[in-house]
């Protein structure tokens, strides 16, 4: 017996002396680390994720308490790993990589499988029950009552009328939540490998930062110059951001002499075109206009004449009565 627990202990120090040592080899060799979440995670999700991320990356599991006492021995060599220990806790997994981080994340989440409710858990997500039929007989009403989901019965079948936010997220699930997702075999919640935050060459930042995409930096560094702009011509303050609103005042008080006093140059030639082709545009639609208003004038009176003939010969017929 003693011989067999030896033995045992044998191999969980030799598996743990491997552990290590694979351990200590990732820390040396990539300089990022994505720190997941695999909570509700099954073996099977856990094995796909690994085939996909070779060549991209490596995951580690295991105990905390051994990821911790082996980091600690490594920081003497690299101090950067202490922003690492703090994640070190709960259910979690640490994936090693040189690759992008963006693209590792996508094909770490991307892994995810429906699941039912589970009373007693935090939910996930919203839960929303959609109207329709739901194939129960009409004896069920009651559950629904219960629960205050308006039904009726159509064709002997149970019908929701209307969509039920059955379950808000964060919430407590119910039992009767549960019962009620059963009956309708829903299963409302999708699990998966979550990515909580980022080890970036010391650096330690929320996973969510990767969603920002380089277009979004350069939007929100040009927000900020415009600002800077605006600031600069509020104060009267020259500067480089200002430099092209000065150039362009000060060539639109050029452009207005040369107009006002027909001197010429180089840059202001193709406005002085422009406006003198303006100007000379109106002339033709003016003439148009008075050609066209002794047109309008015969046109109105052309009904005028024909007026007096209507009335002639409506007289004639007045005059032609039998009382005449």
């Amino acid at each position: 017996m003693a011989d067999k627990e030896a033995t045992a202990g044998d191999k969980r120090r030799v598996r743990k002396e491997k552990y290590k040592v694979k351990f200590e080899k990732l820390i040396d060799e990539y300089k990022n680390v994505l720190v997941v979440g695999v909570d509700n995670v099954g073996s099977l999700q856990m094995q796909k994720v690994r085939i996909a991320l070779r060549g991209k990356g490596q995951m580690m599991m295991g105990k905390n308490t051994l990821m911790r006492m082996i980091i600690r021995e490594k920081l003497a060599a690299n101090p950067k790993l202490e922003s690492l220990l703090q994640f070190v806790r709960g259910n979690m997994g640490l994936i090693f990589t040189n690759d992008d981080l963006s693209k590792v994340r996508k094909i770490v989440t991307e892994y995810k499988v429906p699941a039912g409710a589970k009373a007693g858990t935090l939910a996930p997500s919203d839960v929303f029950v959609p109207p329709g039929p739901t194939g129960l007989d009409p004896g069920q009403t009651g559950f629904f009552q219960a629960l205050n989901i308006a039904t009726k019965i159509v064709k002997g079948s149970i019908e929701i009328v209307a969509q039920v936010h059955l379950i808000k997220k964060g919430d407590k699930i119910t039992s009767s939540a549960v019962a009620l997702l059963s009956k309708l075999d829903i299963k409302p919640f999708f699990y998966g490998i979550v990515a909580l935050s980022v080890y970036e060459n010391g650096s330690v930042y929320p996973a969510d930062v990767l969603d920002i995409t380089q277009e979004d930096l350069c939007a929100k560094f040009m927000n900020g110059v415009d600002k800077l702009r605006a600031l600069s011509l509020a104060a009267h303050w020259p500067s480089e951001l200002t430099l092209s609103f000065a150039i362009a005042s000060g060539f639109r008080k050029l452009l207005a002499l040369s107009l006002a006093t027909s001197y010429t140059f180089k840059e202001s030639e193709a406005f002085l075109k422009a406006a003198a082709t303006a100007a000379a545009a109106p002339a033709p639609a003016a003439a148009e206009k008075k050609d066209a208003a002794p047109a309008k004038d015969a046109a109105k009176e052309k009904p005028k004449k024909e007026e007096p003939k209507v009335e002639e010969e409506e007289d004639a017929d007045m005059g032609l009565g039998l009382f005449g």
